[in-house]
């Protein structure tokens, strides 16, 4: 069974829509109200230059909610239960977003550009409209926006190469989060260590959206020599990875604790923020599931799941797994999973409704495979 997607005027088009249909793209997704390439018709190609050289991705879907103005921080304080107090300009966090019941409904990166301005780097969800209602409610100094600035990534262990050839050694010694603007051939970016996967690579906030075939050309040539290609945020090197994807493994009860955010979570901060109240019950009562891993057995999976595949232990329901692939890594099926402590606990045992039939499972804890981030020393000498 096959679909289309239709493409039209309704949901947006990212500067580097022209220049993914050029190099292949064949399935869209629509993710903040944009088009969003997530295959480009051979997914273990796109998974191997992942692992081994180096991915080109429009990830223009990840939005910038812009603050601005002396009530900045305090805005972006009261969005989230981790403490601000201490970041830097030239910095980013990882930085969970909850509702009024400690549900998890994003998991923004935010970058501070000066002491006034910060973005929010969004998953899937309407996080401005949240913020603009903070500051129509509270009457805050801040105006919350949208500007014209769309990420494009590369990722993989050539991504480093590839960043020092196109913009010298300043990517390399960047923290992770770290980001500074910068300019190429007359492109203003913001350039950050960060992306969504673990094998390493880098952020190009482009900050003028006409020059989107410029910026990609540029980029696809400095890589050549590492054998790029494009590719989209890989469905098998994040289950792998245990990377979270809010709404894909979370439901309207999920909460960072469950998910393993508990650590960043300050719950003791003087500051107001979204959920406080509800986030230390919820931490008193303890939770009742995790977020985990399983290997399954039987036939490598052909493809990922369409949906949620129920997870039992001794007939009895535990949870489920969310996002599942097999790994040519480990030559195993796996999955990452929402499950009860008691499913957690019991570790084997576990049976799988897929969509291949019934699997037995192992519970596992995550990632399954160990992040590769850090810079090639040979390029730090």
């Amino acid at each position: 069974m096959s679909f289309s997607i239709a493409i039209g005027p309704r949901i947006r088009k990212s500067p580097f829509f022209d220049k993914t249909v050029a190099a292949g793209v064949t399935h869209f997704s629509t993710y903040n109200h944009m088009y969003m390439p997530v295959n480009y018709g051979d997914p273990l190609a796109e998974y191997d230059r992942l692992i081994n050289h180096v991915d080109i991705r429009d990830v223009s879907v990840q939005r910038q909610v812009r603050l601005k103005g002396p009530d900045a921080m305090h805005l972006a304080q009261l969005l989230t239960p981790r403490n601000l107090t201490n970041l830097q300009i030239g910095k980013g966090v990882y930085m969970p977003i909850c509702n009024s019941k400690g549900t998890l409904v994003n998991d923004p990166v935010l970058l501070r550009l000066s002491d006034d301005e910060l973005w929010l780097s969004i998953a899937d969800n309407d996080t401005l409209m949240l913020a603009e209602g903070f500051v129509c409610a509270l009457g805050l100094d801040v105006d919350a926006s949208e500007p014209d600035v769309s990420p494009l990534a590369v990722q993989g262990p050539k991504s480093h190469y590839l960043a020092r050839d196109l913009l010298g050694e300043a990517p390399l010694r960047l923290s992770y989060f770290g980001f500074y603007e910068t300019e190429l051939e007359g492109i203003p970016l913001v350039v950050a260590r960060s992306g969504w996967s673990k094998q390493g690579g880098y952020e190009f906030y482009l900050r003028d959206g006409s020059k989107g075939h410029q910026l990609w050309d540029l980029v696809m040539e400095a890589g050549k020599p590492y054998q790029i290609g494009p590719g989209a945020p890989n469905y098998i090197e994040r289950v792998e990875s245990g990377i979270i994807s809010v709404n894909a493994d979370t439901d309207e009860h999920s909460n960072p604790f469950e998910l393993g955010l508990g650590g960043i979570c300050d719950l003791d901060q003087e500051a107001e923020f979204i959920g406080k109240a509800a986030l230390k019950k919820i931490k008193a009562e303890g939770v009742k599931r995790g977020f985990c891993g399983i290997f399954m057995d039987g036939a490598p999976f052909s493809s990922t799941n369409e949906n949620p595949w129920p997870i039992s232990l001794n007939g009895q329901f535990v949870g489920y797994a969310t996002a599942a692939a097999y790994s040519p890594r480990l030559d195993k099926n796996i999955a990452v999973c929402l499950m009860s402590n008691e499913g957690i606990a019991a570790g084997s045992d576990l049976v799988v409704e897929t969509s291949y039939g019934t699997r037995q499972a192992t519970a596992t804890s995550l990632p399954f495979i160990p992040p590769s981030t850090k810079v090639p020393s040979e390029l730090l000498l």
